[in-house]
């Protein structure tokens, strides 16, 4: 099984284009905080950047309603790659296929906010699964997750 689950903060607004085939694909990027304390008592954060791609109908949805620094929660399949860059150097790069998505935390361009975070699924989930149970809640199975702060974002 191939799957992963982040909910993070948009570091860029959403970029929209279209296949040859006329299908919609948007990128964007999530980073995701976590927040400890080492043994010597020093706090200290760290912040994990992951790029993702939805296609089809969550590609326009994720366009329409996502901004940068709106909480989000992502769910798909994560992918490697390899491709050249400008200097001729082969660069490799991991990105999440979006399934799954949830719109947590106010914001965005008038779309869902936490009191109804929209959750779009592909496969029809129960309400019980990860994407009709998270309802904006901003944590992970655990409890913990990101901070609904703006002033915890890395950027």
């Amino acid at each position: 099984m191939n799957k992963i689950i982040v909910i993070g903060h948009l570091g860029r607004d959403p970029e929209m284009r279209y296949t040859p085939s006329g299908q919609g694909v948007t990128s964007f990027s999530v980073a995701s905080n976590r927040n400890y304390t080492t043994a010597s008592g020093e706090r200290r954060e760290e912040t994990e950047w992951f790029n993702v791609s939805a296609f089809g109908r969550l590609a326009e949805l994720c366009n329409q309603y996502l901004t940068k620094g709106r909480q989000v929660y992502v769910e798909g399949r994560l992918r490697s790659r390899s491709y050249q860059g400008n200097d001729g150097q082969t660069r490799h790069v991991n990105e999440i296929n979006l399934s799954d998505v949830q719109f947590l935390g106010g914001g965005g361009r008038g779309g869902p906010d936490a009191a109804g975070a929209a959750p779009y699924d592909r496969e029809a989930s129960p309400a019980g699964g990860p994407a009709g149970g998270m309802g904006g809640s901003g944590g992970g199975p655990s409890g913990e997750g990101p901070s609904d702060e703006v002033d915890d974002l890395p950027f």
